[in-house]
């Protein structure tokens, strides 16, 4: 694949992945980006992939999305290179926080079957909707609560089932995905009493708002499904969509060329801006 970016500014994708996952589920679209001439990087959140933190030792939501924090920070500001966050999932919300603290700083932001927040809202929402909706349906299957704590107090953690993965996150993916998602997975911590969670003048209009979205529906999607995803993008009025045919929740394992061709669209569409 070539890309067709102007050669003045170059971009460069930040992923971030999906709860419970890490920087390794996006092996195949990191390749994928590098090979069209983007600079890319996927982060592991903090107790995620190879961070070395427990999920016990992890206290808020704020330190959980530390490591994305920390990359837009440091990103230089005006020497000809665009951020663009793409966000699996979970990620989502780190992707928000991001925008609302650094909306100068990112050219877009890109929602991978994730979860989108609204302003006036707050972030924990689209979890609570999630849950509500998968809960009803017992569509959590195999997946197990682990009790925690840390400084929210008594808590838990969600450990993914390999049941859950082979059926309602990787089911169109190719099995050595679905096997390597189940020896690297770890328990994640969704936060849904930390007050980032519930403060609905969290994310405003000015910066969060203010930053361009994408949503990327992954069509068959078994988790968080194709209804769910256009649900949260009714919420934000003015976002884009993209739609990928055949695509799991592991839109990264199931359509990796077909995403990558999205994200490329996506820059380049912001080079002729």
């Amino acid at each position: 694949m070539e890309s067709t970016q102007s050669n003045s500014v170059r971009s460069h994708f930040i992923l971030v992945h999906g709860l419970c996952h890490g920087a390794w589920c996006w092996y195949k679209v990191v390749a994928a980006l590098e090979a069209a001439g983007h600079r890319v990087t996927a982060i592991d959140l903090a107790a995620s992939g190879t961070h070395p933190a427990r999920v016990d030792e992890v206290h808020s939501f704020e330190e959980y999305s530390r490591p994305l924090l920390d990359v837009v920070a440091a990103a230089p500001a005006g020497d000809g290179e665009r951020l663009i966050l793409v966000g699996h999932s979970h990620g989502g919300l780190s992707l928000a926080l991001a925008m609302e603290r650094f909306p100068g700083k990112i050219a877009a932001a890109v929602f991978a079957a994730a979860a989108m927040p609204s302003v006036g809202k707050h972030m924990g929402v689209t979890t609570e909707e999630f849950m509500r909706r998968t809960s009803s349906k017992g569509l959590l299957m195999d997946c197990e609560m682990l009790p925690i704590n840390n400084n929210e107090g008594a808590g838990v953690a969600i450990i993914m089932g390999p049941d859950f993965l082979a059926r309602k996150y990787y089911q169109q993916s190719p099995p050595e995905d679905l096997a390597l998602a189940k020896m690297l997975v770890r328990p994640g911590n969704q936060f849904m009493k930390d007050p980032v969670m519930k403060d609905t003048s969290l994310l405003t209009d000015d910066n969060y708002g203010s930053v361009k979205k994408i949503y990327v529906v992954a069509k068959a999607d078994g988790s968080s499904t194709e209804e769910m995803q256009r649900w949260m993008v009714m919420l934000s009025p003015g976002t884009e969509v993209e739609e990928i045919a055949g695509a799991d929740h592991a839109i990264m394992s199931s359509r990796p060329t077909e995403l990558c061709d999205a994200l490329v669209k996506i820059a380049n569409s912001l080079n002729t801006c």
